[in-house]
C-alpha cells in the first residue's frame, strides 16, 4: 500500500469519526506529525573539530574506530 493510498484511507476514517473521538485523536496526531529529529547547523567549534578529525582520518585511516 502506498503512502498516498494509506493517507486517503486514514482521512476516510477521520471523516467518519464522532467529534469526541476527534478530540482524543488530535494530541496523538499532532505529536506524530512532528519530525522525529531536527538537524541543526554545526557551531563553528563543532565544525572545526569535525574538520580536524577528517584530516586525521585521511592522514592515518587506522586511527578510525568503527562503531561495531
Amino acid at each position: 500500500m502506498t503512502a498516498a493510498v494509506l493517507r486517503k484511507e486514514l482521512q476516510g476514517y477521520i471523516a467518519k469519526m464522532p467529534e469526541r473521538r476527534l478530540k482524543i485523536l488530535k494530541p496523538l496526531l499532532s505529536e506524530m506529525s512532528e519530525p522525529l529529529y531536527t538537524v541543526e547547523k554545526a557551531s563553528p567549534a563543532e565544525a572545526k573539530r569535525a574538520e580536524k578529525r577528517i584530516k586525521e582520518f585521511h592522514n592515518d585511516p587506522s586511527s578510525f574506530v568503527p562503531l561495531k
